[in-house]
């Protein structure tokens, strides 16, 4: 290594994980996904755990996933995930399992996949992607759809009097016995993002203690299903969404714990 390289080495403010493949990503500009994705790929890398870890993601934006992470992974149908992660870690209990799911997925049509696994407590690590939207189909409203909020079905906004509540995974599933550690948070900021990529770094360590599942939400923008610039997102996220999905961690070694 020549005296440049060795500047440019001592200089490095941030390096790309060999875990994330070449292709450029496709993700709409300011979309969370792309964030995530580098900082689950991070994590395993820094775990050692690549050749030994194994991910599941299913139908819209999520399964893009596939064409970024440079390691094992399995798709699902539609809001199967957790039923698939269920046999990959049962057939090979020493992998590392993931899913990696959105709301319309994972809170919709995979509801009850989502909620037996919690409760059974299967010894994986499922990552859930709320952006409150239908964002790859035309940004329809979502199970988690707050209230009040535009949607292309819900013009007018929400109306919990005609189309229900928002339902909170997360703040069910931190309550089923069978979870061990459940977080909830945000990547629209520097600081946000350090720490999801703990909560991340955590779930995926806790496989190692095979005494749970751990589940970690991210709040996340959609700003092409929203219909608003990144910056726009990000500051709608921070007045709306968040107030209603507070960030922070719900249960932590299987004990409820409040959000701060």
């Amino acid at each position: 290594m020549d005296i440049n390289e060795i500047i440019r080495e001592a200089n490095l403010v941030y390096k790309k994980t060999s875990l994330l493949t070449e292709k450029p990503l496709s993700y709409c500009p300011g979309c969370g996904h792309g964030v995530v994705h580098r900082i689950i790929m991070e994590v395993i890398e820094e775990l050692d755990i690549a050749t030994e870890t194994i991910g599941i993601a299913p139908v819209g934006c999520s399964v893009l996933a596939y064409e970024f992470m440079d390691i094992d992974m399995q798709q699902a149908s539609h809001g199967r995930a957790p039923a698939t992660a269920t046999g990959i870690k049962r057939c090979w209990p020493d992998k590392y399992v993931f899913t990696y799911q959105g709301d319309g997925d994972l809170a919709a049509i995979g509801t009850s996949e989502t909620i037996h696994a919690c409760n059974r407590g299967e010894n994986i690590t499922i990552i859930f992607i709320n952006n409150g939207i239908y964002g790859m189909t035309g940004g329809q409203m979502a199970p988690t759809t707050i209230p009040g909020m535009v949607s292309s079905t819900t013009p007018y906004g929400r109306d919990v009097q005609l189309m229900g509540n928002p339902i909170k995974m997360t703040d069910i599933v931190a309550r089923l016995p069978g979870t061990l550690f459940v977080s909830r948070q945000s990547v629209h900021t520097a600081v946000n993002v350090r720490k999801a990529k703990k909560a991340i770094k955590t779930a995926f360590e806790n496989q190692k203690l095979k005494r749970g599942l751990s589940f970690v939400e991210i709040v996340s923008n959609c700003p092409s299903g929203w219909r608003m610039t990144p910056i726009q997102a990000n500051k709608w996220l921070e007045e709306n969404m968040i107030p209603f999905y507070p960030l922070g961690d719900l249960k932590v070694d299987g004990n409820l714990v409040s959000p701060k």
